[in-house]
Formats: structure tokens, C-alpha cells, sequence
């Protein structure tokens, strides 16, 4: 391969690493800064002394929520379970539903494909879903953060068109071997398509993971919160303290400020919410890569 060394490929060269240069310090810096302080001192971090790196390294805040706050640590498990129930049942029954729109020879299925995309355009509301969750008997369960977003209708689209491109020769040949579809899918199709549904996989593990508002609305029980619903908390707290403070009301916020965290705890949780996703990630990178361009080229 000949490569390019003329003025106008050197430039754009430079130009396209200085943008990804100045992407990853926009991505990395922030990202930086909330560690720097989960691991500073407090005072150092109410005078503002705080910058890319800790002032007075201190671990006293991860001390608190790992031992001290009982709520944290629930939650976090709490999160872990409904990510990974989440996670589960949307692979399963995305890749299922997806399987079967992709056949043409479907009966009905122009209109199973216009129900799938409805809801991507008109939803019932959040009172009538409230309402049937509630009738379900589903509520302060894992059930109620799960089952209503079993499927997403992005998603289910974006598996369709995957299938529709796959080989319908080695679905012949397994046909020909004796396998009905629902083994076709198990054994040849599922195991040639996994940097899709592990792409689809990704997504929805960090949409459940990131998700604080169905369970603000569903749960109940403080010891079923997940993780980003406490943190919500804590930060919610914290700024009424600060108001009241800014208020004139000194005494009572400083009578909050001694039952709530402290600012170094906040960020500490925030760290301890985002470190499974970066651990999860570099070991599906190679799947997200190739699944990422799903449904974009053919051949």
C-alpha cells in the first residue's frame, strides 16, 4: 500500500489527531477531577484547592461508604442485579423478536413492524404506566425497572436489518441437518452475531445502569434503591444545605451539613458508579467496534 505523503494528506493528518488529541482531554479531564477529589481532604476541597490531582491524599470518604454507610454498598448490589437481570431479558428477547421480523415470509409482519415502531414516536405517558405497573403488583421490585423496557424499538430495528444481511445459506444448512429455527438461532446464528448483540447488550446495561428515574417512581423501599438513585440523594441533600446556607439560614444547614455527606463522599460514590463500566468495556471492545456499524454496509 502507497502511502499518501503530499502536503494536503499531511495536514489533514495533523488536524485529525489534533481533534481527537483535544477529544480525549475534554473526555479525560473532568473525569479526573471528580477522582482527584473523591481522594482529597475535605477542607481542601471546600477552599477550592482541588485541581487534576488530590490535595492531602485522604480515603476516608470511600471508608464511609464501603463501611460506615450501609445504604451505599446495598445499592450498589442492588444496581448490579438490575443491570444484569435488565441486560439479560433485553438481549433475549430483543435478539428473538428481531430474529423473526427479519423473515419475509412472516405472516402479519408488516403489522408486528409498524407496533415495533410506534412506541419509538408515541408512549402512553408516565401516569398510565404507573398505573398498569402498579395493578401488575410489580412495584419496589426488579420487575417494575425491567419489564417495561424489555424492548427497545432503536435496538430491535438495528438487529432486524442485522439479521436481514445475514447468509440465508448456512440457515439452509442447518435446515438441511435437521434444525428447526429456534436451534438455527441458538447454535448458528447467535454465535456468528455477537459483536451485534453484545454492542446491544452494552447499551442496555448502561442505560440500566445510569437509569435513577423509574426507580425514583416505583420504588418504595429505601433498601431497594439502586446506586444512581442514592447518589441522586446525597447530591440532592447537599444542595439544599447550600441554599438554606445562602439563605441566612446558617443554623439549620449547618445542623444538616452533620447528617449528610460530605462533598468528598459524593464524588466517591460517583467514582465507585462509573468504575464497572470501565472495567467492562476493554473486554468487549472488539465486539463493540465490529457492532457499532451494524446494519451500515453489505457484503
Amino acid at each position: 500500500m502507497v502511502k499518501d505523503t503530499s502536503f494536503g494528506s499531511r495536514m489533514l493528518d495533523i488536524t485529525v489527531h489534533t481533534v481527537m488529541v483535544l477529544i480525549v482531554l475534554i473526555t479525560l479531564l473532568p473525569l479526573l477531577h471528580v477522582v482527584s477529589i473523591s481522594f482529597s481532604n475535605p477542607d481542601d476541597i471546600v477552599r477550592g484547592k482541588v485541581g487534576l490531582w488530590p490535595s492531602n491524599f485522604n480515603l476516608d470518604a470511600y471508608f464511609t461508604i464501603l463501611f460506615e454507610n450501609a445504604h451505599i454498598p446495598r445499592s450498589f448490589l442492588n444496581s448490579v442485579i438490575i443491570t444484569l437481570t435488565g441486560t439479560v431479558l433485553n438481549v433475549l428477547f430483543t435478539t428473538i423478536t428481531a430474529y423473526a421480523l427479519s423473515k419475509k415470509d412472516l405472516l402479519f409482519r408488516p403489522l408486528f413492524l409498524m407496533l415495533s415502531v410506534l412506541p419509538m414516536f408515541f408512549t402512553g405517558g408516565i401516569v398510565p404506566q404507573f398505573l398498569l405497573i402498579k395493578s401488575l403488583g410489580m412495584m419496589d421490585s426488579v420487575w417494575a425497572l425491567t419489564v417495561p423496557v424489555l424492548i427497545s424499538s432503536w435496538w430491535l430495528i438495528i438487529m432486524i436489518s442485522f439479521f436481514k444481511n445475514f447468509p440465508l445459506e448456512l440457515e439452509e444448512a442447518a435446515k438441511l441437518d435437521g434444525c428447526g429455527e429456534l436451534q438455527t438461532l441458538v447454535r448458528i446464528v447467535l454465535p456468528l452475531s455477537m459483536a451485534g448483540v453484545v454492542t446491544i447488550a452494552l447499551f442496555y446495561g448502561v442505560s440500566h445502569w445510569n437509569s435513577y428515574f423509574s426507580a425514583m417512581l416505583y420504588m418504595r423501599s429505601y433498601d431497594n434503591y439502586p446506586l444512581q438513585l442514592i447518589l441522586r440523594e446525597i447530591v440532592l441533600q447537599s444542595t439544599l444545605a447550600e441554599q438554606l446556607a445562602s439563605q441566612g439560614n446558617a443554623a439549620l444547614a449547618e445542623d444538616m451539613s452533620t447528617k449528610l455527606t460530605p462533598e468528598s463522599v459524593q464524588y466517591a460514590t460517583l467514582v465507585v458508579s462509573i468504575v464497572p463500566m470501565l472495567i467492562i468495556y476493554p473486554f468487549i471492545q472488539k465486539y463493540f467496534v465490529k457492532g457499532i456499524m451494524i446494519g451500515s454496509l453489505k457484503g
